[in-house]
């Protein structure tokens, strides 16, 4: 499809763009390794720009914890003395260059805040071993916060951590005493009374406001939104009150490193990284990200030698899916466990509503509902239903709701808050039909039971009433069960360059409720429902406590493969087949199964990369490890299925592998794929590996061709002082052209208008590249104040993809 195509689309289509972070800036793409004397540049940079910019330094000296990993030595003195010595460089170097955080255990480097002309200087600094751009990291929950009262609250709500296996391994002891998790969020309410337990003297740090107080942002801080995000998380680990967590006698350190409205910066979240290491952390649970596909970021490397020393790192996959390739930083990271967010088996009903006489609405279905007690309880009696627009809390002024069902049209604000508003004015129910023809989404968990209709028989409700019939039936019955699925929010892999798959577990992660600060001593306890995979991330974190401690001499590579090797294959309700490995990794953690598991399969997936001939076979070797953790020999037997493509693509391993009791062994495989029989595109299979009692299945995939990824990934923009503006965009494989336009769109990101080309680019290069634009558009300024929508269209081997932002002009 070509950029015309895609225009005419955008015209007649309301597509919305989140507000990306802003760019570096560049002119035409420029390649800044000419010579392998300097140091290595991640991102492309504008070299003609004064605009200040701050950039992650890091260090040929070797951290402390890479050192001791590399078998040499090294101490924080000798760092300091070294890293004194480039700053004092980089300063002669760039006048300007103002240093801010430094770090020597897990990465070894520091940040620095400089005009971007003035980057290629550092390039050339001598003890410079890279050079990163910073990058703005969020929560990663979805939809907004349902708060659940004091008097409403039941222990029963929070079930995941039943679900997963907790109140078992419990019953046997395991609960995650004498571990320690690190929370690196937004701070925690170390007060709330269900998590006091958790927090000793050090309680953590607070890296926004460089104090040891990491306490959420409270309501009313002039620099932006309250917080409640890493108290939430928190609680999900270790709570232990009205709420217990996945491992409720476990010891919490908090860091905060988002401030105000739940973000923050890259240089922040590796401080809070290796704080977490040095104050002697076990479990270190990362529920936040971006949405860059792209595993060589500094918070990558800090993450991979946090596990190389010891701390099982866990961190959210991202909330961008369905689609492939949507997994963002740090859900990328090599060695950290990914983790993606599944809904827990919920009951299917059917529905019907009819009012006074006899007048039937046949589109009517069950929407949500947060209980199947509450949603039952429709059936009854017959009730009356109130008009109430679009379900604003404006719209229920004046009238009452108390018992009765509520009708609120789409349109306007999420579905999940037109529920809690008529909630709140005492509804027992609401009715949304469609603005629109067609049938709109169900959303699990709705604060009230909700039934939606279509945009007609909305109409005939609302015609009803204006006759005075205003009494509505239901007969709502019990249809099926669905098992456990994964959220349509959670971000898929794989990983760009790496190939991996991601996640490489799932969790719950919808419809979670656990700890928030009330920040109100009074009445300190909070509680709501969120979702994302935010919310799955410390499930695992919590699993990975009580695997822990009930083996306290594994390895972080033993407890990831635990959880790996032993989670359940989730099938997708809407086929019967299984989800994609880049849907669930794994699958769904179970954490007796990981606690006493007999064999561990490291790693637990595998990708064969990319099979770029066209004629002939290509073979590429891989090999993992087999160990026995029993008390006796075993012998292993390995089946690898490619499904229907198992005669082209040939997986050769031992037929049979002996191994004494703890003891471990390496497995090799030869992956020949004879490409020039295979369509361009994705394959996955599985490697069984057998003890005669038991299997585990091993998820791999591999590429024929240059993979599908998105050929523009991420489109950013800023505006300079000046009225110029920098537009950055990632192309993780380069392109041979980029097409730059802008159309005038709405606050919301939906495109209004096309009005006309920016500029054209060839060979742009693989990574980063920022182009400078003056605002004008054949020849005209676009006026300030209006919303506006910059698209990038990369071409790349055939394959051609769209990215945008969405921007005020001021």
């Amino acid at each position: 499809m070509g950029k015309k195509s895609f225009k005419t689309i955008l015209a007649s289509t309301a597509v919305v763009l989140a507000l990306s972070g802003a760019g570096s800036a560049a002119a035409a793409p420029v390649n800044v390794m000419q010579t392998p004397k300097v140091a290595e540049l991640v991102g492309n940079f504008d070299f003609s720009s004064s605009a200040k910019t701050t950039v992650i330094v890091e260090m040929t000296e070797p951290s402390i914890v890479e050192a001791k990993q590399k078998g040499q030595k090294q101490s924080k003195a000798n760092l300091s003395k070294a890293r004194k010595q480039v700053k004092s460089d980089v300063t002669k170097a760039v006048k300007e260059a103002k240093v801010n955080r430094e770090y020597d255990y897990v990465f070894s480097g520091f940040s620095v805040e400089l005009p971007e002309e003035g980057v290629p200087a550092l390039l050339a600094v001598p003890g410079v071993k890279a050079v990163y751009p910073e990058v703005t990291y969020t929560t990663t929950s979805v939809v907004e916060t349902k708060a659940v009262s004091d008097e409403a609250f039941s222990p029963a709500m929070f079930d995941s951590a039943p679900f997963i296996g907790s109140e078992e391994a419990w019953e046997s002891g395991v609960t995650g005493e004498g571990v320690t998790v690190a929370v690196i969020d937004t701070g925690a309410d170390y007060t709330h009374p269900d998590l006091a337990h958790a927090f000793g003297e050090n309680k953590g740090y607070d890296f926004v406001d460089d104090d040891p107080d990491p306490q959420e942002t409270p309501e009313g801080d002039l620099r932006g939104e309250s917080t409640q995000h890493g108290t939430h998380v928190s609680g999900t680990v270790a709570a232990n009150g009205q709420i217990k967590g996945v491992a409720p006698e476990a010891e919490l350190l908090a860091y905060r490193v988002l401030g105000p409205g739940g973000s923050g910066t890259t240089q922040n979240v590796i401080a809070g990284i290796e704080q977490a290491v040095e104050d002697g952390a076990d479990v270190m649970n990362l529920s936040l990200g971006n949405s860059l596909n792209d595993p060589d970021y500094a918070t990558s490397i800090a993450l991979d030698w946090a596990m190389a020393e010891g701390v099982v790192a866990v961190t959210s996959n991202g909330n961008s899916g369905p689609n492939n390739w949507t997994v963002g930083s740090p859900g990328t990271s090599r060695e950290a466990i990914s983790v993606g967010a599944t809904q827990l088996p919920y009951n299917l009903y059917d529905s019907s509503i009819s009012t006074a006489e006899g007048v039937e609405y046949p589109t009517a279905k069950v929407m949500g509902f947060p209980s199947d007690k509450e949603l039952l309880a429709l059936n009854e009696k017959e009730y009356e239903f109130v008009d109430v627009g679009l379900g604003a809390p404006e719209d229920f002024v004046g009238k009452d709701l108390t018992g009765k069902i509520a009708l609120i049209s789409r349109g306007g604000f999420a579905f999940v808050d037109k529920a809690t508003n008529a909630k709140n004015a005492g509804a027992v129910g609401a009715i949304i039909y469609n603005n629109v023809a067609g049938e709109h989404a169900d959303v699990p968990g709705m604060a009230v039971p909700t039934i939606k209709t279509e945009k007609a028989d909305g109409d005939k409700l609302l015609a009803e009433l204006a006759k005075g019939n205003n009494k509505v039936s239901f007969n709502i019955e019990f249809n099926s069960e669905v098992g456990e699925s994964m959220a349509d929010f959670s971000s898929r892999g794989p990983v760009t360059g790496t190939w991996m798959i991601k996640p490489d577990v799932s969790a719950p992660g919808v419809n979670i409720t656990s700890t928030v600060p009330t920040h109100n001593s009074e009445n300190p306890h909070g509680y709501a429902a969120m979702q994302g995979t935010s919310m799955a991330s410390p499930h695992v974190a919590g699993a990975a406590a009580l695997v822990l401690q009930a083996n306290p001499d594994w390895g972080v590579e033993d407890v990831k493969a635990a959880l790996m090797n032993t989670a359940e294959e989730l099938i997708n309700p809407a086929t019967g087949k299984a989800y994609p490995h880049n849907t669930q990794g794994a699958g769904s953690i179970r954490v007796v199964d990981a606690i006493h598991t007999d064999t561990l399969a490291a790693p637990g997936s595998h990708s064969f990369g990319t099979f770029l001939k066209n004629k002939g076979k290509q073979v590429e070797k891989q090999q993992f490890t087999i160990k026995n953790l029993s008390e006796e020999k075993k012998n292993y037997s390995f089946e690898v299925n490619m499904g229907k493509h198992s005669d082209t693509i040939k997986v050769s391993t031992s037929n049979n592998l002996e191994v004494n009791a703890g003891q471990s062994q390496q497995v090799n495989l030869n992956v020949q794929v004879d490409a020039g029989k295979l369509a361009p595109g994705y394959y996955e299979g599985s490697i069984t590996i057998s003890d005669g009692e038991g299997s585990i299945d091993v998820p791999t995939i591999l590429f024929v061709q240059e993979p599908d990824y998105p050929r523009a990934e991420y489109v950013g923009i800023s505006q300079l002082a000046d009225g110029q503006f920098e537009i950055q965009g990632l192309f993780p494989g380069g392109a041979e052209t980029v097409e730059l336009f802008v159309y005038l769109s709405n606050k919301d990101g939906a495109p209004v208008g096309y009005l006309g080309d920016i500029a054209t680019y060839e060979n742009v290069s693989a990574g980063y590249s920022t182009f400078k634009w003056d605002g004008t558009v054949n020849g005209s300024k676009l006026p300030a104040g209006n919303y506006y929508n910059v698209y990038a269209y990369a071409t790349y081997k055939g394959q051609s993809d769209l990215s945008g932002v969405n921007f005020l002009l001021r």
